[in-house]
This record gives C-alpha cells, structure tokens and sequence, in this order.
C-alpha cells in the first residue's frame, strides 16, 4: 500500500548555475535555503533587511536596493531602549542610533551592488497580513511595539499582484538579466487562526501564479506544497508544530536542486560537500601523521578545484587544511 504521494516538482527551463549570483529575500525558510547554498559555496546574499514576512515589506525593501535608499535619523524610532526601523528586522536594532544607521546603510549599499549584478532573485512570501501603522505604513517588523498600536489586514491577492508587478517591472529596467523565483514560506502562521493562516496562503499562491504566467523571467517552486501536500505530517515539523523541522529542510533542498540547478552544478556540490564536511571534521589527535595526511590529501583536492573552477571561494578550507 501507498501511504503518501510523492511530489517530484517540474524542472525549470533555465536553471542556476554554480557561477551565477543569488540574492535571497524573505521568511525564515529563505535563510534556511541560502544557507545551504553558501555551504556549496555559491555566491548569494541573504535578506540584506533582516527576515521579512509580507510582500509590501518586500517589495519596498528591494526598491530601496535599487535606489540604493540611504537612511537617516529620521528613518528610525526609538522604542525598548533601541533605535529601531519600521523597514528592518530587530538585528539591525541597537541602543545608539548611529551603530543603528551605519548597519543599515552598510547593508543597503552591500544590495545595491548585488542586486545590480545578480542573476536570480528568490523571493519566500510567508504572510499576506500586514500590520499598519496610523499613517497607513506596512511595517516589516512590529519591534514588540503593542498590537493596539497598528491596524491588522489581510491584503487582497490584487493587491499582492500589483506591489510584485511593479517591483519586477523596477528590477527588470536595474538588472535586464535578473530572473525570479517565488516560494511561499512553509511556516504555518498559526497565531494568526488556522482558517485565516490559510486564507493568507491562498492569497499569496494566487498572486504568484499570477506572476509566473505574465513574466517569463519569474518561476515558482512549490516549497510550501511539498511540506504541507507531500510530507503532510506532524513529524516533519519542530516542537513549535509551525516550522519544518531539520529532515523536511532538507527534503525541500533536495527537491528544489533537483528542480533549479543545472547538473554540472550538481555534481560540482557533491565535490565540495565533501571537501566541507571534511573541515568540519574534529581529529581525534591532530599532531598524528594520519591526521597530517588527511589535510595534505584535502588540501590537494581543494586545489585541484580551485584550478578547474576559478571562480569557487575555497579560501577558508585552503587556510584550514595549510595549518
């Protein structure tokens, strides 16, 4: 008997290559992903505005980037004995405003550069609800402020089209080359209702597929259908029974190399996986000549890389196996 269906998600037409630069935007699940690309060694940039939730939040935060936005004083608010932003995630908060700003700032212009010479943008959508401030506002990040202090709501899937329509439109005219892939977050927004987390679901899938059947630069990969329609089960979560736990992480990883990149890229990741999990490895006595040994024999592999694929970053594994 079948117990489940698998989900084997479409191939894209075009797919990342190990040379191609990846800027990562979004929920929590996109620095999952982003991790595990860096890990490989490819070149990306992740969420340069700390983790961000709803699409307003998003696209305001990559037309910043383009425009290479740079903030002032006036930008922030002070609230908990830090000097926050309405724009960014509680990382960049700090007690004195100019360390506030000069984090910011860094980061913007760190975007800028990025985002101009990047070849996939991947945007992970978590929630369509946004918190306004009186001003009408959409905030990235509430700051523990009091819930009483912002209107809740639920945008609508036109509403959610048209900010993403308009962003693509800016980032296509900045970055001609740029392609984009949507995900919807996995992370079930419980504290929202279970009838309304889905309601924001919906919403979000909707405008996104609206997205990818106009724009033939943007794709979607199904992070979300694979948690909730094909593992669909509790085990795959964490304790908190709201965020995929470590085993369907990688499940999504696994689907989602397969799916996006290339095959030379592929078997390019297995080397280095190797030559990673080897760093990390602890000795049992690193004076042995064994132990010796197992660094020269890397180190070789490491250099052999290098030679063939000028444009890996294999620079803290060489430091690690010379010493």
């Amino acid at each position: 008997m079948e117990f489940r269906l698998d989900f084997t998600p479409k191939p894209f037409d075009i797919k990342i290559s190990h040379q191609q630069k990846l800027l990562l935007i979004g929920s929590c699940f996109t620095e999952q992903i982003g991790t595990k690309l860096a890990n490989h060694k490819f070149t990306v940039l992740d969420n340069p505005n700390g983790i961000l939730f709803n699409p307003v939040s998003i696209t305001k935060s990559i037309a910043s980037y383009i425009s290479n936005k740079q903030y002032t004083e006036a930008s922030l608010f002070y609230q908990n004995e830090c000097w926050n932003s309405w724009e960014h995630h509680s990382r960049f908060s700090h007690p004195d405003k100019n360390i506030c700003l000069q984090a910011i700032n860094e980061s913007q212009n760190k975007a800028h550069a990025f985002l101009k010479k990047a070849d996939w943008l991947l945007i992970t959508l978590g929630s369509a609800f946004v918190y306004e401030l009186d001003n009408k506002a959409v905030v990235a990040n509430c700051h523990k402020v009091p819930t009483d202090k912002f209107n809740k709501r639920l945008l609508t899937v036109d509403e959610v089209f048209t900010d993403l329509q308009n962003l693509i439109d800016k980032a296509v005219v900045f970055n001609p080359e740029l392609k984009i892939i949507f995900t919807i977050s996995p992370v079930r927004h419980l504290r929202d209702g279970f009838v309304e987390n889905n309601r924001s679901k919906a919403t979000l899938i909707q405008a996104v597929h609206q997205l990818a059947e106009k724009n033939n630069n943007c794709f979607y990969f199904p992070a979300y259908e694979l948690i909730i329609d094909d593992l669909r089960d509790y085990r795959f979560f964490a304790e908190d029974m709201v965020h995929p736990n470590y085993a369907a992480t990688n499940y999504v990883w696994e689907k989602f190399m397969a799916a996006c990149i290339d095959e030379p890229s592929q078997q390019l990741m297995k080397e280095i996986a190797v030559i990673v999990a080897a760093k990390n490895h602890k000795p049992f006595n690193p004076t042995s000549e064994q132990h010796k040994r197992f660094l020269q024999t890397n180190l070789e592999k490491v250099k052999k890389l290098q030679q063939q694929f000028s444009y890996l970053n294999l620079d803290e594994e060489e430091r690690y196996f010379t010493s």
